[in-house]
């Protein structure tokens, strides 16, 4: 085990520890916390059966203020604001599929997804808000307390302003416990990053409608619930500061992978790669990065084919472009139509993770999509659409897929169901796993995978442009596993 002593080269920033010990107390404390999580169900039902939004697939001619722009054919907002759909065409890619076109979308804005926290009897509560999203297929999920784009938090729709903004465009007047630049998802979006920034208050806050208080606890155990809570929820928790403080003796003590985890979070438990090491194979892998993607015409994109009502590829497979009427008496603008993305086929995300020494260690990949500012994030062991290989070649299908999909029952820590992006992906899902590799497995790294602790993973999702938005959301599900439930795992 290599020990990182204090003041080494690990010079990422640290969370504060009374915030980090404040953290996992919440997780523990899920009893202590203003309302139960069935109060929150019952409130959630009620929410449900007042909302009568309509989404209505509809063909490109019924899109309302878009328009196919010629003779460059992208997909584009009369404002000039919003997004667009355009083309992307790669080169020399990574792997077996080196070169292609599709479809993209360009979002040169950087949008805020805020949480808001606030103590009640000395555990933090996290402010959420119940939001529908045209593409949620159970439409309502829970969301951040502040889900907005520039352009809607400036209001080019004309519409309502953005409840609770101003704690965060103004968070020097309270504490911050996270505020970094994240991506999305690089093969769906072109270079989009979102500010994502939890704030924690002291204020008196007013309730509004369709808000909710759940302490952190609560609201990481509700990750285990199929399409409840939303991607830019996660993206955030994933931010919330856990590591930074040594964790109770008998959390740490304990034998199930709750405990596992927490030494996890402490340095001083150790890890296998020390931080210079892994930034060295990191910062080497972006410095090695031969591969090219450019924007291109939507209407140049080669093995792709339009119909009245889609965009998709000549093989039936990847995603389509596909476009929604709305509308809804929930959001900033009553009506409003969009292009959106529609994968086919159900996504997979996990992490294998393992106890190194009695210390949880997590197997990150090397991850290139094309969209990424960077080329280069740090993904999931496994990240893929399966359904996709039947037509990629059989060296294109991902390492350890068959040990993910097929682990057994014992050894899956987490397994749920969630969506991705709601507000521009349409009925996209994707299942999140994390399983577990007995002490026993000798598992020898590939080049393009190391294995990190939880406490190495927190430090880096810090910083920009590190762990793209998949392997965020399973660090949100692992920090679920500090909670009572993961403590009696073994």
């Amino acid at each position: 085990m290599t020990h990182a002593l204090p003041g080494s080269a690990d010079v990422l920033a640290r969370p504060d520890a009374r915030s980090a010990t404040g953290m996992i107390h919440s997780m523990r404390e899920a009893e202590r916390a203003a309302a139960s999580l069935q109060d929150f169900h019952t409130w959630f039902a009620a929410y449900l059966e007042t909302e009568s939004s309509e989404i209505r697939r509809i063909p490109f001619s019924e899109l309302k203020g878009w328009r196919f722009e010629g003779p460059h054919g992208n997909l584009v907002h009369e404002s000039g604001k919003f997004f667009s759909v355009k083309g992307l065409r790669v080169r020399n890619a990574p792997g077996a599929v080196r070169e292609w076109d599709q479809p993209i979308i360009h979002q040169p804005e950087v949008g805020v997804l805020g949480i808001l926290v606030k103590e009640f009897d000395g555990i933090p509560h996290c402010l959420m808000q119940a939001k529908m999203e045209p593409g949620n297929h159970n439409k309502v999920q829970l969301s951040p307390t502040v889900q907005a784009t520039r352009s809607n938090y400036t209001r080019v729709h004309g519409g309502r302003p953005v409840p609770y903004l101003d704690f965060f465009r103004n968070a020097s007047r309270h504490q911050v416990l996270a505020d970094v630049l994240q991506s999305e998802q690089g093969s769906w979006f072109y270079r989009k990053r979102n500010r994502n920034i939890i704030v924690e208050t002291s204020d008196e806050v007013e309730l509004r409608d369709g808000f909710h208080w759940l302490s952190v606890g609560q609201l990481h155990a509700l990750l285990s619930e199929h399409d409840l809570v939303n991607m830019d929820s996660r993206t955030v928790m994933a931010c919330f500061p856990f590591d930074g403080a040594p964790a109770a003796p008998w959390l740490v003590e304990g034998p199930g992978i709750g405990s596992a985890l927490a030494r996890s979070l402490d340095p001083a438990h150790g890890s296998l790669h020390s931080p210079g090491s892994l930034r060295n194979w990191f910062t080497g892998a972006r410095a090695g990065f031969t591969g090219e993607a450019h924007l291109v015409d939507l209407g140049s994109v080669r093995n792709w084919q339009r119909s009245d009502d889609r965009i998709s590829h000549e093989r039936g497979v990847f995603f389509d472009v596909m476009a929604v009427d709305v509308r809804t008496g929930s959001r900033e603008v009553s009506r409003w139509t969009q292009p959106m993305i529609e994968a086919r086929g159900q996504g997979v995300a996990a992490f294998l993770v393992q106890r190194i020494g009695g210390v949880l260690h997590v197997l990150a990949r090397i991850g290139s999509e094309p969209g990424f500012m960077d080329a280069i994030e740090l993904a999931p062991t496994v990240q893929c659409t399966p359904e996709n290989y039947a037509v990629l070649p059989a060296e294109a299908a991902p390492p350890f897929l068959d040990e993910v999909v097929h682990a057994p029952a014992d050894a899956v820590r987490f397994d749920s169901v969630l969506s991705e992006e709601g507000g521009r992906f349409f009925h996209t899902r994707s299942r999140y796993l994390i399983v577990e590799l007995p002490p026993e497995r000798v598992l020898v790294e590939p080049d393009d995978f190391r294995w990190l602790t939880v406490h190495q993973l927190s430090g880096l999702v810090q910083h920009s442009n590190y762990l793209n938005i998949q392997a965020r959301t399973l660090l949100a599900c692992l920090h679920s596993l500090l909670g009572p439930a993961g403590g009696e795992r073994t």
